[in-house]
């Protein structure tokens, strides 16, 4: 995988243009804040003037324009609406105003990936994804450092895309890291999959089948709390400062044996082969139409199970031990 070095990023280029952020959420408001600390002119393009995220970035000192506007404003458009909107937010953008020329960014690969935005080939058409948390990105950016990031070119129009792209991961601190380099299709069916199935939703089902099986055998919900959801934390961040092999160095004998011969019993033969047929669901389009069809739909299985979760016992077990910790 190719690691961009120092030489691959020539703030100037992002300096020179005026950038609209387009969607004032977690990593949008991160994203404004640090390019502008960078030293580029940022915009922000809302649809609605007076929701929660417009009245922030007008807080912020941001000056804020409809779609519409920004399309005609700005050079450099940086979509971070939420996946299922970004279609319609394209057609607003577009219009009124052509984007010959100018470079659109998106900050993960799903809408080019299943065709939700079809741009016009005489524009530039980039990712620049943090491997971070919007709330992360910021705050590594102030401290000096910044989150990992990965840029792909989807469409070279001007013969400067990869470069504005590197620019832009420059001024949102990508580049103090590390920045690499990949496709728009690998980014989105990897980030997809560790979603669904590690990060998002394996681990959360693990994590709540854990302390289910404590508490129906009897363990008080606290302590089922502490060693199977505050205990992962620990050994999550094990990993990432030391990595696996040192990590089990930095446990017991005791609790490292019955890692090494009950972990496969859990996440055995028939779960990597469900996670293969995840990922197939994934690539060969199926996911993105199940999510279509369930935002046409009003969103009933989001809306059942946040309301699962905020009814769980292990969410009340939490916040009953959230004002001790």
């Amino acid at each position: 995988m190719k690691r961009y070095d120092d030489s691959d990023f020539d703030p100037t280029l992002i300096q020179s243009r005026v950038v609209a952020m387009v969607g004032y959420g977690s990593q949008g408001r991160s994203a404004a804040l640090n390019l502008r600390d960078s030293g580029v002119r940022v915009v922000v393009a809302v649809r609605n003037p007076e929701s929660v995220s417009a009245r922030q970035a007008r807080t912020d000192g941001f000056e804020l324009l409809s779609l519409s506007e920004a399309a005609g404003a700005a050079d450099f458009l940086m979509v971070m609406t939420p996946d299922e909107v970004q279609g319609e937010v394209f057609r607003e953008l577009t219009s009124r105003m052509s984007l010959s020329g100018k470079t659109l960014a998106f900050a993960h690969g799903y809408a080019i990936r299943f065709g939700l935005v079809v741009p016009p080939d005489d524009v530039d058409v980039v990712m620049i994804a943090p491997k971070g948390v919007g709330v992360a990105v910021r705050a590594r950016y102030e401290a000096g450092s910044g989150v990992p990031g990965l840029v792909a070119v989807h469409h070279d129009a001007t013969g400067q895309a990869e470069q504005l792209a590197l620019s832009y991961a420059w001024a949102n601190g990508h580049a103090r890291t590390a920045v690499f380099a990949t496709t728009f299709a690998e980014e989105c069916e990897a980030d997809l999959f560790s979603e669904q199935a590690v990060i998002a939703g394996g681990l959360t089902q693990l994590l709540d089948a854990g302390f289910d099986t404590l508490v129906e055998a009897g363990f008080a919900p606290e302590v089922a709390w502490f060693e199977c959801i505050y205990e992962a934390k620990l050994i999550l961040d094990l990993i990432v400062e030391r990595g696996f092999a040192r990590m089990f160095e930095g446990i017991s004998n005791t609790a490292e044996f019955g890692a090494h011969t009950a972990g496969a019993r859990v996440i055995s033969p028939e779960v990597r082969a469900e996670m293969g047929q995840i990922l197939a669901h994934i690539k060969d389009g199926a996911f993105a139409g199940d999510w279509a069809r369930e935002v046409a739909d009003g969103s009933p299985t989001l809306t059942a199970e946040r309301a699962r979760w905020r009814n769980s016992l292990l969410v009340a077990t939490q916040q009953k031990l959230a004002d001790l910790l």
